[in-house]
């Protein structure tokens, strides 16, 4: 009998695999809604290890309570951000997509009205609306593909924070290790191939060769579930 593969080994779960949720700071989702208003004035801008995007520490007017907030380039402490229809339409504040210009550029939209955002959240991206109907909105996202919402989905105006974080070079492996380490993700990867028969499927042979079929059914069991898992097509591609 083999070792368990490495997908074995994840399923299990383990302090190895699991992601340090312990570590962050805020499930980060929209306040308000697209009938009530609320105001704040950013008080910090924090690192999240959640995230490669910085947080902004809101405080809201009237009740002094505290939440976090996505940040958008340009803000800073000291500026006023606002959740709801009442919004301005600025850097930084929250409002349904329906009342937001055509052309604007977007980030942390709601996938449903309600759900607190969704996309458009990682560093550096954004989203641009295009068009508009009576209940939906268009949308550019960061792929290229345009995407309709509910017209009641909020959205934040600007573009996510940190931008540029994947130009700097890692320079030496250590870099790579810590953060790799912080996704909880197994770092450095070894092909498959390149292990000996009784660590992969994969492995063995007397050169680097799969030795088998490399697409697998949903259903395989977890041992040799590795390849193209049920793929929707096999086959050389014709043009």
């Amino acid at each position: 009998m083999g070792h368990r593969i490495k997908t074995q080994n994840r399923g299990r779960g383990g302090p190895t695999y699991r992601a340090p949720s312990h570590q962050y700071k805020a499930e980060l989702k929209h306040l308000g809604n697209d009938k009530v208003t609320v105001r704040g004035v950013i008080i910090d801008i924090e690192h999240d290890p959640a995230r490669h995007t910085p947080i902004a520490l809101v405080r809201l007017e009237g009740e002094g309570k505290k939440v976090y907030l996505l940040v958008t380039e340009g803000l800073g402490v000291g500026d006023q951000v606002a959740w709801g229809p009442e919004a301005e339409v600025k850097n930084g504040n929250t409002m349904p997509i329906s009342k937001i210009p055509t052309g604007s550029y977007i980030c942390n939209i709601e996938a449903r009205p309600g759900d607190g955002g969704k996309f458009v959240r990682a560093s550096g991206v954004q989203a641009i609306i295009i068009d508009k109907t009576i209940d939906r909105v268009g949308v550019k996202m960061p792929s290229g593909k345009m995407k309709w919402f509910n017209s009641r989905c909020l959205a934040t105006v600007g573009v996510v924070a940190g931008g540029g974080r994947g130009e700097k070079p890692f320079v030496k492996a250590g870099k790579k290790f810590h953060k790799m380490k912080s996704q909880a993700t197994y770092w450095p990867r070894v092909r498959g191939v390149a292990m000996n028969v009784i660590d992969h499927p994969f492995g063995g042979g007397g050169h680097q060769h799969t030795g088998r079929p490399k697409t697998v059914s949903r259903g395989t069991s977890p041992g040799r579930k590795v390849g193209s898992v049920a793929a929707r097509r096999t086959g050389r591609r014709k043009r």
